[in-house]
């Protein structure tokens, strides 16, 4: 997916899935509560209280989360909330509108309420790798399957997981996530964590995290980032020549395509790694080349950033003391891109018909959609 911020840089837009889609069969709050309660029993019953606990996290996490949301409508009208929070509040409202009225994106109650968490991010995702691997462990939930990573709404108990499978000999990665999406299981509010961002930019995350209830592939990450990623790129040039500034949208564009080179760049290294890694080479050597080829990637990134301009809020995760990790936490989402973006030329710009058409490509066998969407 896109750059998202975590000290500074997180190549994958971090969404969190896998609790909401694992548990909850209804977005209503009652329903929800009732389910969450069936569902601890029966996580009880199969996988012990190291399972319990982590599902009674996320379960108090959302509720929090749900029970804090305050109509923007109603904060709008509060003559105590500060005037620069009901003028982003208002844009919120504004982009939320041309996201159903023009791009045809769900019209429900998501990104109509706001949450002041009172912290810099609403959740922690713990990845983990073996030293001598870039495959990243997963962990397995009811319908929505295995994972990547185990998410968090407190930090200390992220960190305390972490130190658990560093413990094992792993390594480990930390990643705060300034917002996630429950994929329409709930209406998503808008979060502080995010508020303050650029207009392109806050745009772009509702649009995309919007586009994911429209078309979802269990398993498919690829395609659905893609498919994302295409109606936010289409969705920000529309707004912005909808205010007349069409500049602001070609600059976005430029500033994802960085973001996108930056993965490759990594998922670069990523091969090499994995090369090293199969080699016929000590554990030892090994880990030396590990080290090696790290430091390398360093070294391309600040090549990068000096001459592609790139933005220094990426300077703060590379660096940290990478590791596999946090090679294993980056996913080359955006292969299938401009695919879509011909699917929407060959639907004549129509976002209904593209969607449709989408959809119609989500029921295919995935090697077939996948050459479907192949741009030489």
């Amino acid at each position: 997916m896109a750059i998202k911020g975590n000290n500074g840089f997180s190549p994958r837009r971090q969404v969190c899935r896998e609790w909401p889609s694992a548990l909850v069969p209804s977005a209503r709050f009652p329903t929800f509560l009732q389910t969450l309660i069936l569902v601890i029993l029966c996580v009880a019953l199969l996988s012990g209280c190291a399972s319990l606990d982590y599902y009674g996290q996320s379960i108090r996490g959302q509720a929090s989360l749900l029970l804090k949301a305050q109509p923007i409508n109603e904060l709008l009208a509060d003559p105590a909330i500060d005037r620069q929070i009901k003028a982003k509040l208002h844009r919120v409202l504004k982009l939320r509108r041309f996201a159903s009225e023009v791009l045809a994106l769900p019209d429900n109650e998501s990104y109509t309420r706001y949450v002041d968490l009172h912290r810099s991010y609403v959740v922690w995702n713990v990845f983990a790798a073996p030293a001598l691997s870039v495959v990243p462990r997963e962990w397995c939930f009811p319908v929505v399957g295995c994972v990547a990573y185990r998410g968090y709404f407190a930090e200390a108990d992220a960190r305390t997981f972490a130190a658990s499978l560093a413990g094992q000999g792993l390594d480990v990665f930390v990643g705060g996530v300034t917002a996630y999406s429950t994929l329409g299981w709930f209406d998503d509010p808008m979060l502080n964590t995010i508020i303050n961002r650029p207009e392109a930019e806050l745009a772009g995350l509702i649009f995309h995290e919007l586009a994911h209830q429209v078309v979802y592939v269990s398993g498919d990450s690829a395609f659905n980032e893609s498919f994302a990623t295409s109606v936010e790129l289409e969705g920000a040039r529309r707004w912005f020549e909808r205010l007349g500034l069409p500049q602001q949208s070609r600059d976005y564009r430029y500033k994802k395509a960085i973001e996108q080179e930056l993965i490759d760049l990594i998922m670069d290294y990523r091969g090499r790694l994995e090369v090293a890694y199969r080699g016929e080479a000590t554990d030892k050597e090994k880990l030396i080349e590990k080290k090696k080829l790290i430091a390398e990637l360093k070294t391309d990134y600040k090549k990068m950033r000096k001459y592609k301009k790139t933005q220094s809020a990426y300077d703060g995760w590379f660096a940290q003391d990478l590791n596999n990790a946090h090679i294993a936490s980056i996913g080359t989402y955006h292969q299938f891109v401009k695919g879509f973006e011909r699917l929407l030329a060959d639907n004549g710009g129509e976002l209904p018909a593209f969607y449709a058409a989408v959809r119609k490509l989500s029921k295919k066998p995935a090697a077939e959609r996948h050459a479907a969407l192949t741009v030489d």
